[in-house]
């Protein structure tokens, strides 16, 4: 989709549509649905007069413009109340214009900046959720299709207009553009299927993204694994016959060696369960238990784009969980990374297990702080729902900043306490820990076993996005199918970034 900027008079633009915004029971119109309603001849009051639109949230309607002004249609959307307005609301409201068009095959849309002295946004702000809740929406993966393509319904171009031209409100269009670029990405590599989506693959691609970015990329692969002592790791890998690869992406916007960010994703392309195996129902969703790697791959882009002034270094352990002769068992006992001998008690644990080296080894960058994400437990699901991630960590400033980004960012997390008491349920009788109890408190036991990993000192925090990787049913920012969340979280942390206290 084409995507332009333009100062001018909305009247005259040619496009199949003009997007305009309404307020829920609002006696005024926004100044510039009010231009457009004068220059229809009070089409617009008319519609909202007789109570065919109300403008209750993501409600539209489609009206002709008669000739009135160059575009052929005028689309209605509603913002629902204005004591409940928000960004969120703002960018689904976009989400939910485009998309409306889309599929009314209406591919050309003009988007007036709403100009309006009482709009609860400012321009910058109101234009930057415009571009990337249009653009949310409108993602559709059709990579993989070959045959019916003519009825792949497309959007070609989004013209933003705007009664000032500054270069600060171009830039925010741009930083729109990359972030719904690096949700994009995430998108689809979650959606790939795991036979084009291994390890192997997917570390090319990264090294791919990473060349194009200009992101230091670095693979730790079988061999150097085996000599940095990357047990866990190497124990989950063993069970397939594609190799497990480790990726290191390290973006650093000076030459000075300041101590990063670390950004550590769960990247286990297929999931069985290993010699614990899963039920076969719904076994093709865990392709996507890999979604905190394409969170943190989709970040790391993101970030490089916007040239954000931070270190950021992303950490990435790829691997697929099979049973096979060569499989870690229930009963083995692993030596981990950090020295630390680790009780397999289910192989179906397997996340916990690359991520503890990954998180040991993120020790070797002295980071400022570590945060993690990984589809990791059931247990968070039924604790939190499917639109929640569970966030757990060791600091709380740093809790409380990944809680004001994911306001922000509509990617909600909520708080579980992390209790030292918990650790009690991962004691082992044959070794330092188990990799798993039973069914109490399973999202915070988890976390409580991550926890056992990270480098003394550093601040740490975990998400556990189990429940937000995918979309069942399709809302107006996420169609069915992988979301890509963790990426607009992460970006919004790390965009406001100072030391911690």
């Amino acid at each position: 989709m084409e995507i332009t900027l333009q100062k001018g008079d909305f009247t005259a633009v040619e496009a199949e549509a003009l997007v305009l915004f309404h307020f829920e029971q609002d006696d005024r119109l926004l100044e510039t649905t009010a231009a457009v309603n004068d220059a229809a001849g009070s089409i617009i009051g008319q519609v909202i007069e007789a109570g065919d639109f109300r403008g209750e949230h993501l409600e539209h309607f489609l009206l002709y413009s008669q000739g009135s002004m160059a575009t052929k249609r005028i689309l209605l959307m509603g913002l629902g109340k204005r004591e409940e307005f928000s960004v969120h609301a703002l960018r689904e409201a976009a989400a939910q214009s485009l998309r409306t068009l889309r599929d009314r095959r209406q591919p050309r849309a003009v988007l007036p900046i709403p100009f309006d002295s009482k709009f609860p946004l400012d321009l910058e702000d109101t234009a930057e959720a415009c571009v990337l809740g249009g653009m949310l929406g409108l993602y559709q993966f059709t990579e993989l299709r070959t045959r019916d393509l003519d009825n792949i319904k497309d959007f070609d171009s989004l013209i933003i207009l705007s009664q000032k031209d500054s270069k600060q409100l171009a830039a925010r269009v741009d930083r729109a553009k990359a972030m719904a670029s690096g949700i994009y990405l995430a998108r689809d590599l979650v959606t790939l299927p795991p036979n084009l989506a291994t390890p192997t693959i997917l570390a090319e691609r990264v090294g791919e993204m990473a060349e194009q970015a200009g992101v230091n990329f670095h693979l730790i692969e079988k061999e150097e694994a085996e000599k940095l002592g990357m047990g866990a790791f190497l124990a989950v890998a063993q069970g397939s016959d594609e190799p497990g690869l480790m990726v290191a992406l390290d973006y650093q916007p000076s030459k000075d060696d300041e101590p990063p960010v670390v950004l550590v994703g769960k990247g286990i392309t297929f999931d069985s369960g290993g010699i614990s195996i899963k039920p076969s129902k719904d076994m093709d969703r865990m392709k996507h238990d890999m979604a905190g790697a394409a969170a943190v791959i989709g970040a790391i882009q993101v970030v490089a784009a916007l040239r954000l002034p931070l270190r950021v270094v992303g950490l990435i352990p790829f691997t697929e969980n099979l049973p096979s002769g060569k499989a870690y068992k229930p009963g083995d006992v692993i030596h981990s990374l950090s020295g630390l001998n680790i009780e397999v008690i289910n192989t179906d644990a397997e996340g916990r297990m690359i991520l503890a080296d990954a998180l040991t080894y993120a020790g070797r960058y002295e980071p400022q702080a570590i945060v993690d994400l990984a589809t990791l437990t059931g247990a968070c699901i039924v604790a939190l729902g499917d639109d929640v991630a569970g966030l757990m960590g060791t600091d709380d400033e740093l809790l409380a900043r990944l809680q004001a980004a994911g306001e922000e960012s509509g990617e909600k997390v909520w708080p579980l306490p992390l209790w030292d008491s918990y650790f009690k349920l991962m004691k082992s009788d044959v070794a330092d820990l188990k990799n798993v109890d039973g069914r109490k408190a399973g999202a915070i036991t988890a976390a409580i076993f991550l926890k056992q990993f990270v480098p003394e000192g550093v601040p740490w925090a975990h998400l556990d996005i189990a429940g937000c990787a995918w979309e069942e049913k399709g809302k107006p920012l996420v169609p069915k199918g992988a979301t890509g969340m963790g990426v607009h979280l992460l970006v919004r942390l790390l965009q406001e970034w100072q030391p911690l206290s």
